[in-house]
């Protein structure tokens, strides 16, 4: 009886720990652009929603989007169309997405919207591995510098400055300056660390507030080497966005208010918000963009004309992929340009300090010898 009382125990204390601890609560570009393009095959196959869900659930690693596969086949099962289901998991997908998969699945073409949001979010996705593959040498040559002007003002500075400390020479500045830079670290590391932690935690609380949002992506729009190739990606996922809703016959309206959303830039979402309204007082998207943006910052020239001949000609299709793959080609140009700055900057100061410190060591030593004589 004892027995038993003791295993009844064990599988009540069994019963509330948890089997599956999700840590991370996010769903990768990868995991969804996969999803899509197998779920696209699978139904084109002829296979069912369901049973879509199930085989695709067994390829993907991430056990959070497991868990809301498994909902997902409830909703399913439930006799939720796959746009209500979508809506069911805003975490997951976003408006554009859905607005597109609930449009075609309509009239019977799911496994076409399927296949087109699995397309963009590739595209974006390795456009954002280029920017992050160009950025990367130019972050390690940053990341070195500082580490090695680090070592040489906590490490070497010291050693040698005893030297200097038990003459009665007169330093030059610049070596004075270098000294001082080092007894500062040595002496006050353990604030620096901690004000930095604190920036850190700051920035991660600033960083979900609108305010901040605003600041970034103004200063974003500024800097001139960033600028160019901040301004084409954006132009590049709203031809993209734009030729994508559109092309599945959602109205206009709701269109730009689901592209500015895909921007995630403040600038040009405040920009999206007044063209919504004067095309919502039937006039053209093209007029609308001139009249707020006279000078052709944030819509240049060739966009807005490529838009016009789209408004014109009504070939939406042919104009809009010519818009994205122009803007992709601009954003890699931009990129090269932005590494070529970066790298001669980088080096720049690093050559900076290289200087400071042997000019401040050998006029110092140079003193001493003729001090000596």
């Amino acid at each position: 009886m004892s027995e038993i009382l003791t295993t009844q125990e064990k599988e009540k204390k069994e019963s509330f720990i948890p089997k599956d601890i999700i840590l991370f609560k996010w769903v990768s570009v990868i995991d969804k652009y996969n999803f899509f393009e197998y779920i696209s095959i699978m139904i084109d196959s002829w296979v069912t929603i369901s049973e879509s869900l199930a085989s695709v659930k067994t390829k993907i690693k991430n056990p959070f989007f497991k868990t809301k596969i498994d909902e997902f086949i409830t909703y399913v099962s439930s006799w939720d169309s796959f746009s209500k289901s979508m809506k069911k998991m805003p975490q997951i997908f976003d408006l554009s997405e859905i607005s597109i998969v609930e449009a075609w699945e309509t009239i019977g073409k799911l496994a076409m919207s399927l296949w087109k949001l699995s397309e963009d979010l590739k595209k974006i996705h390795n456009l954002k591995l280029k920017i992050k593959a160009a950025l990367t040498y130019p972050t390690i040559i940053f990341i070195v510098l500082i580490l090695a002007m680090t070592v040489v003002l906590t490490y070497v500075i010291p050693q040698i400055s005893q030297l200097f400390l038990t003459s009665e020479v007169e330093l030059p500045l610049a070596t004075k300056a270098l000294m001082a830079t080092s007894d500062f670290l040595i002496n006050n590391y353990m604030y620096i660390i901690i004000s930095l932690i604190l920036v850190f935690f700051a920035f991660l609380w600033y960083k979900n507030s609108d305010e901040w949002k605003k600041n970034i992506d103004t200063i974003l729009l500024k800097l001139p080497l960033i600028w160019t190739v901040y301004k084409n990606y954006i132009l590049s996922i709203i031809s993209s966005n734009i030729w994508t809703l559109i092309w599945s016959w959602i109205w206009v309206v709701k269109t730009l208010s689901l592209v500015w959303r895909s921007t995630n830039n403040v600038v040009y979402e405040s920009l999206f918000e007044e063209i919504i309204v004067k095309v919502s007082n039937w006039a053209k998207i093209v007029d609308s963009m001139q009249e707020l943006d006279k000078e052709n910052i944030y819509f240049p020239s060739d966009f807005v004309q490529m838009l016009w001949v789209w408004e014109k000609t009504a070939n939406l299709e042919e104009i809009s992929v010519k818009i994205n793959n122009q803007y992709m080609k601009e954003v890699d140009y931009s990129l090269g340009n932005l590494t070529k700055w970066i790298e001669p900057i980088a080096l720049l100061i690093a050559w900076v300090f290289v200087l400071w410190f042997a000019f401040s060591i050998f006029w110092a030593i140079l003193k001493l010898t003729d001090t000596v004589k």
